[in-house]
């Protein structure tokens, strides 16, 4: 344990500050059976009195973390309560096409679209979202998103906190008019607010006892990357990232994250004095991200071995390579996205190599539905692989003049899936290409 620990005369510098601070919003967990999610527009709090008009799931902003284990049979119910067309998109989860929320599959107002599909995947925290052409960044940013965490039993030996000790984090930004309500005007290069948000609160703070805890975070911002980092230079333990626990865990200063993205990080607080502050910032903005307040609650006790390590078994050797170049803000190898165009096709079971490269005007973080893959290498830019990149992924990072190889395989369903760049403003503007798996 000690790799973990941090000396008490570590506190945070700059932690507290004169702002009015709001108690951090936890959306309540529901489970995904027989779960109906209606999105809809509604007025709600965001800390201190401040209402905003936002779009939600079932009433929460961000909407519900949906809960379940290996194994469970998913049967959703989406309603459709928006001005406009719109679907849900399990992101993360891999799921046959009909149940995968593509744009094809948007429904209309007054709609509803139906899922059932087995979760048969290793744990993760995967999240949901509206996924409808050229409006996925509008419908995004109005609030609609939320968490979806997978158990197994892998990840429960590992003696992890839970309960209270387990908070998931959504992490993004906004612009507010004089009214108070979020402004939305993006430009061709992407939406960039001028605060950020955690789960839908303005100016957070998180009371926590002298404890370790679990941090499941995630950038839902539109097109900001974040790094983050504590006020006070300590390490954060990554045990995780997208697509669950990591081969190896470790302390990590500082953890960038593009948009899609999710990180599973530890942070001991147990060697700080009752009234400590320490905050979570984002380096890239400058930004004090969530401030943590210390009580004087009793150690509780840490049962997790550490570092962590988890069976992550690497793909075979690939028999094809594709090569994507991510053009401008709009294109994938000089193509708009077309609805009705299929790409190319992918053999069931075949491993291949995809090498993502990019003409300029990134990042591109790249998310493809239907697999999870494992990053290989990255060569140009930044010139290197990260800790939060290893294990199994479903969306990396391409920055500008880089060159990024990821090793996947689809071997669980055949039909339509998409690959695109999660910065929302250039999928909406047609970086987004179909690809059908085949027999």
């Amino acid at each position: 344990m000690d790799n973990l620990k941090v000396s008490a005369s570590k506190e945070a510098k700059g932690g507290g500050s004169t702002v009015a601070r709001n108690l951090l919003y936890l959306p309540a967990e529901v489970k995904p059976t027989a779960l109906s999610i209606t999105a809809a527009p509604i007025t709600v709090n965001l800390g201190g009195g401040n209402n905003a008009q936002v779009w939600a799931y079932n009433q929460s902003f961000p909407g519900p973390t949906i809960r379940a284990n290996r194994g469970d049979n998913a049967t959703i119910t989406f309603q459709n309560q928006l001005p406009e067309h719109s679907i849900i998109h399990w992101h993360g989860l891999v799921v046959s096409t009909e149940n995968d929320g593509q744009p094809q599959q948007a429904i209309q107002t007054g709609e509803t679209y139906d899922y059932n599909f087995s979760i048969n995947q290793r744990a993760a925290f995967n999240w949901y979202h509206p996924h409808p052409h050229m409006m996925t960044g509008e419908q995004v940013y109005n609030g609609l998103a939320g968490g979806f965490i997978v158990n197994d039993s892998e990840e429960s030996a590992k003696n992890l906190p839970s309960g209270k000790y387990e908070v998931p984090l959504v992490i993004r930004d906004a612009t507010f008019s004089k009214s108070g309500d979020m402004l939305y005007k993006p430009t061709s290069g992407g939406f960039f607010g001028q605060i950020a948000l955690v789960n839908g609160t303005k100016d957070p703070y998180l009371d926590v006892d002298r404890a370790v805890y679990r941090f499941r975070i995630l950038n839902g911002a539109n097109s900001r990357v974040f790094g983050l980092a504590l006020s006070n230079g300590a390490s954060m333990h990554l045990i995780g990232n997208d697509g669950g626990l990591l081969p190896l865990s470790s302390d990590q200063a500082r953890i960038d994250m593009g948009n899609g993205e999710r990180t599973d990080v530890l942070i001991d607080f147990r060697n700080y004095p009752a009234g400590s502050k320490i905050m979570l910032r984002d380096l890239r903005a400058g930004w004090d991200i969530l401030e943590f307040r210390v009580g004087n609650t009793e150690q509780k006790p840490f049962y997790a071995t550490l570092p962590l390590t988890s069976a992550v078994e690497p793909l075979p050797a690939a028999v094809k390579t594709r090569t994507f170049s991510f053009d401008g803000m709009t294109k994938i190898n000089g193509n708009l996205y077309d609805v009705n165009r299929i790409d190319w096709t992918v053999k069931k079971g075949d491993t291949e190599l995809w090498v993502f490269k990019t003409n300029g005007n990134a990042p591109h973080p790249v998310h493809i539905h239907g697999a999870s893959f494992q990053v290989v290498s990255r060569s140009g830019g930044r010139g290197k692989l990260f800790a939060w990149e290893a294990g199994w992924k479903d969306t990396v990072l391409l920055e500008d003049r880089e060159t990024v190889t990821v090793r996947i395989r689809f071997d669980s369903f055949t039909g339509r899936y998409v690959m695109h760049c999660h910065k929302l403003e250039h999928e909406d503007m047609g970086m987004m290409a179909n690809f059908e798996v085949v027999q």
